[in-house]
């Protein structure tokens, strides 16, 4: 999928690749809901980064492509739920790229339906919540803004939802849960805000993410410094979102996964555009400063030898985790108690 980007450096092309996970991907722990909370990333690191990134606008919304794709994916999910929605939340909104994905026309891609309506007509009221003020209200004057009910509400903190229970009849998040240390308990909170047989559809970063450039930076620090430090932050892996999920109280769970690979003239134009994001490394410990520009050149020449395209460009992956689940109802539908089944399995498979 060929996309137009507005400057000469932006990666020339995007392709989407729906991928299942290789048993041999890494995994990465969680605590359980209400446990010790084992911290991982610096929020106050990150929050600044969003903070700067959003300083210049210009550049921002340049660097948005990624995050407005998957906002619309997050999106076309709410094509197969035949329902409207008075109050939805968008959770780590950064821009407000959900609300922009909901306003777009003809959102539906089968062709069969080449006009359809804005996705906004399904939702009364959407209330976007970021930490990152500049960033949530870096886009409030576009045209975007009128037309849908939006309310921006600047948190406090990420991990906290200053929210009523079951307050919402859906929540949304896109590219924000992977800079989370408690997961779990944010899916939790997730779940207690939603009116029964509510959905939550959220996208988050996962897997193995970046993994051309953590592997270059690794060899470029092992060859010029002796040794390596971590400059990509550790991700969630696709089998642990549904156990999470489950564990938080949802029902009827859906996870998938879709590799979106970017095309970059260079290492230096994806550190740039990742900077733009405000999804630079944000891991307690990480070693403070700039990266030395000799390990800078060595990534460079590594990462072109070891996954560098044809045509000269740098691919550059993005693991995207799609999630779905359903707050719990009473009109839900609930699977037969075990051992009532009329029929054997083992005799079908025999069968045949």
């Amino acid at each position: 999928m060929r996309l137009n980007l507005p400057r000469a450096c932006r990666p020339q092309y995007i392709r989407l690749q729906t991928t299942t996970p290789s048993s041999t991907r890494r995994t990465y722990a969680f605590q359980a809901p209400g446990g010790a909370v084992f911290k991982v990333f610096n929020s106050r690191s990150k929050w600044q980064q969003k903070e700067r990134a959003a300083a210049n606008p210009e550049l921002s919304r340049q660097a948005d492509y990624l995050k407005d794709e998957v906002a619309m994916r997050v999106c076309e999910r709410l094509l197969d739920i035949k329902r409207h929605f008075p109050r939805v939340l968008d959770l780590g909104a950064n821009s407000c790229n959900i609300a922009r994905a909901l306003t777009r026309e003809n959102p539906d891609p089968d062709p069969a339906t080449p006009t359809s309506p804005p996705l906004s007509n399904k939702i009364i009221s959407l209330i976007a919540a970021d930490s990152s003020a500049t960033l949530l209200h870096r886009d409030a004057s576009l045209p975007f803004n009128d037309q849908l009910d939006l309310t921006r509400q600047v948190l406090a903190d990420d991990e906290t939802l200053p929210f009523a229970p079951a307050s919402f009849d859906m929540v949304l998040s896109s590219l924000s849960l992977h800079w989370i240390n408690d997961l779990p308990g944010v899916l939790a909170q997730i779940n207690n805000v939603l009116k029964p047989d509510s959905p939550f559809i959220g996208a988050m970063l996962g897997g193995d993410t970046l993994f051309e450039l953590r592997t270059s930076l690794q060899l470029a620090e092992q060859e010029r410094r002796g040794g390596i430090s971590p400059h990509v932050s550790p991700l969630a892996d696709v089998r642990d979102v549904g156990g999470l999920l489950g564990r938080a109280g949802f029902q009827m769970l859906t996870v998938d996964v879709e590799d979106v690979v970017v095309d970059y003239p260079d290492t230096f134009a994806l550190m740039q555009d990742l900077q733009a994001m405000g999804e630079g490394n944000a891991v307690l410990g990480r070693e403070m400063g700039a990266i030395g520009r000799d390990v800078l050149l060595a990534n460079e020449g590594i990462y072109r030898a070891l996954h560098g395209n044809e045509d000269g460009s740098l691919p550059a992956t993005f693991r995207i985790i799609h999630m779905i689940g359903w707050k719990e109802g009473g009109n839900q539908p609930k699977p037969l108690k075990r051992g009532s089944g009329e029929v054997s399995l083992k005799d079908i498979l025999e069968a045949k």
